[in-house]
């Protein structure tokens, strides 16, 4: 299936490591000018290399998400450099954690204030595209019961309903807004990962409760979303897609 993303002007945040990463090397190999951003200016730099040595157009910065003013001006330079915007990924997290108001205070900067901010900075850049689209990466943490009460699930689901709504608001510009909710993910240095070494309990009861008998990849994820934000899901808007391999055990109606 041609994706229609040669070409095609992305950006995506928090995209050093893990998922993200994966999602910017999933739309460079499609041949889309991608501009990114982390925090961790060696490890921008380390991703901005391999795909420059590779042949992709590449605009990258280091960056807080939490200074609004930098975060910004990282929109409009992407923009302006790569000739306008087609799609934006928000795919930055303050993680999951127990340490109390504070989990809380960092989920809702990490979370939910870079993706209201995601809209206000993109929706005039994105208004120029003909294949214009916004994804959030969410959780399926946020559609059911996960471990205990914590900030990040309630946070992600809060997501969901902003998606929803702000599709409905500018799907008239012609944007698409849709989640992708990644089931448990393994990649080395990943939550997964650190979840095995401190919990192996839960980490082996989780393999055992996910019917497809193992955990998930970063690149299975980014697959979805790159198809999710390409021009072949252009009637697709609104949408909540689970990545988690039937992990989940709702029914979607």
């Amino acid at each position: 299936m041609d994706l229609g993303l040669a070409g095609r002007r992305v950006l995506v945040t928090a995209a050093s490591r893990g998922i993200g990463r994966r999602i910017v090397r999933a739309f460079a190999a499609e041949g889309a000018k991608v501009g990114f951003c982390a925090r961790d200016e060696g490890a921008v730099n380390s991703l901005e290399e391999e795909l420059t040595a590779g042949g992709a157009d590449v605009f990258a910065r280091a960056l807080d998400l939490t200074d609004a003013d930098a975060y910004r001006r990282w929109v409009d330079d992407a923009a302006a450099v790569l000739g306008g915007l087609d799609i934006f990924v928000q795919n930055v997290s303050g993680g999951g954690g127990m340490d109390g108001e504070a989990s809380w205070r960092r989920n809702f900067d990490l979370d939910i204030l870079p993706t209201v901010r995601a809209v206000e900075y993109a929706t005039p850049h994105l208004e120029g595209s003909d294949v214009a689209s916004m994804v959030f990466i969410g959780t399926t943490a946020a559609v059911e019961t996960f471990i205990q009460p914590q900030a990040y699930n309630a946070m992600k689901a809060a997501l969901l309903t902003y998606a929803k709504q702000v599709g409905q608001a500018i799907g008239p510009k012609g944007i698409r807004v849709n989640v992708v909710s990644p089931g448990p993910i393994y990649f080395d240095g990943g939550s997964w990962a650190s979840i095995k070494q401190r919990a192996p309990a839960l980490f082996e009861g989780t393999i055992k409760a996910t019917p497809l008998g193992r955990l998930g990849t970063p690149e299975e994820v980014a697959k979805a979303v790159i198809f999710l934000a390409s021009p072949a899901a252009s009637w697709i808007t609104g949408a909540n897609l689970i990545v988690d391999g039937g992990y989940t055990k709702r029914v979607q109606f």
